[in-house]
């Protein structure tokens, strides 16, 4: 009985936090790696294979092109392999002069800098789309739910309470701004901590001026602890307060742009203030907290598990556009300094510079599964 217990235990693990995390994982890297190989095969380059994952292969086939599609063992990442990746690869065995002209057409080294910056950007690009196509289809299917932005209470000695504000006023705008709901309200009090803001208040049928300068605090995200301003006070979902607003096509498509600029804008304030020393990197999450969000999500739902998907594409296309070597902001630096000069970086230039890329991106893995685990096992010991 135990044993079939243990074997009921993996398999529960498995369909709540494993499979939601491949599925959320597998849709954005399939989607990342979708990029470069359509604009490289528009571009006429030719594609040796496709990869989702890394390490031994599960199974795979050849297209009618001669690209080899590959699912492997290891489902952290993905790539696609470009006839002649790199010139200088293909001059260490001497396969660069050995090729025809026919075969150098087709090669990647051999393309002008413009397409290879294409081809390379297109994935990151791919991952932003992919944001945007699913917002769309979440906005336009379940629409969104409004929560007026009436206050049913404010915290003692809170930003809110210093600056006059009281239960049952109705935000209307902030700096000029239209609020619409409470979450507008929350976005821009989070964004400007420690900065003081005018809201427009409607009280007892008049409109009030109020300056509030909302406190840093330490706020709990899905992902961890982040920094943001709090105002101190709270909207309860009451039956008059909150509807759910529907969008046509055309209107769920330019929210889902504005989502999608919001998550960006966001993630940018954050590594702005992780530099400075304003951030707290405990919000960094490697595969660990992913797949225990994963598993989250999927409880809420399909509309909350597409939702993380999107969060996450546009995460890997920020990540990937950083000016680090390896990573796909790297390569484009290479391509923008060759395309000034006239000519590529030597290679001893840029073997050096995927040294320093690799141990940067391994030092930041190392550090996101360490925050993982300590993040577990804090909550084992709380459980326990």
């Amino acid at each position: 009985m135990s044993v079939l217990a243990s074997f009921g235990s993996v398999a529960i693990y498995l369909a709540t936090y494993i499979l939601p995390f491949l599925f959320v994982l597998g849709l954005v890297v399939f989607f990342h790696e979708l990029g470069h190989f359509l604009v490289g095969r528009l571009c006429g380059v030719k594609i040796e294979a496709f990869s989702l994952g890394f390490g031994p292969e599960l199974f795979g086939f050849n297209d009618r092109h001669g690209t080899h599609w590959r699912v492997a063992a290891l489902p952290l990442g993905g790539y696609v392999k470009f006839h002649g990746e790199t010139q200088e690869a293909l001059a260490q065995d001497g396969a660069a002069a050995a090729m025809s002209a026919k075969e150098r057409a087709v090669s990647f080294f051999a393309q002008k800098v413009w397409k290879r910056a294409a081809i390379v950007a297109a994935g990151p690009l791919a991952n932003f789309v992919l944001a945007i196509v699913i917002y769309s289809g979440v906005f336009y299917v379940h629409g969104r739910s409004i929560l007026l932005p009436v206050i049913d209470s404010v915290a003692a000695d809170s930003a809110a309470e210093a600056a006059g504000f009281l239960p049952g006023d109705r935000i209307l705008s902030i700096d000029g701004t239209r609020i619409d709901s409470f979450e507008d309200m929350q976005r821009i009090v989070q964004a400007a901590s420690d900065t003081p803001l005018a809201f427009a208040v409607e009280r007892d049928g008049k409109t009030l001026q109020l300056v509030a300068t909302p406190r840093r605090r330490d706020i709990e995200t899905p992902f961890g602890n982040t920094r943001a301003g709090v105002l101190g006070v709270q909207s309860r979902a009451k039956p008059e307060n909150w509807h759910v607003q529907t969008y046509g096509m055309f209107q769920s498509v330019r929210l889902a742009g504005s989502e999608t600029w919001y998550v960006v804008a966001r993630t940018g304030s954050y590594l702005k203030g992780l530099v400075l020393g304003r951030e707290s990197a405990d919000q960094l999450s490697g595969p660990i907290r992913i797949a225990e969000v994963s598993g989250e999500m999927a409880k809420i739902g399909p509309a909350a598990l597409f939702n993380l998907a999107a969060i996450l594409s546009i995460s890997v296309g920020l990540l990937n556009l950083l000016p680090v070597p390896l990573l796909d902001g790297g390569h484009l630096v290479y391509y923008a300094v060759e395309a000034v000069r006239g000519e590529a970086m030597n290679e001893r230039a840029q073997q050096f510079g995927f040294k320093i890329g690799i141990m940067l991106v391994t030092t930041l893995m190392i550090f996101a599964t360490y925050n993982d685990i300590l993040r577990l096992t804090r909550q084992l010991m709380h459980w326990g």
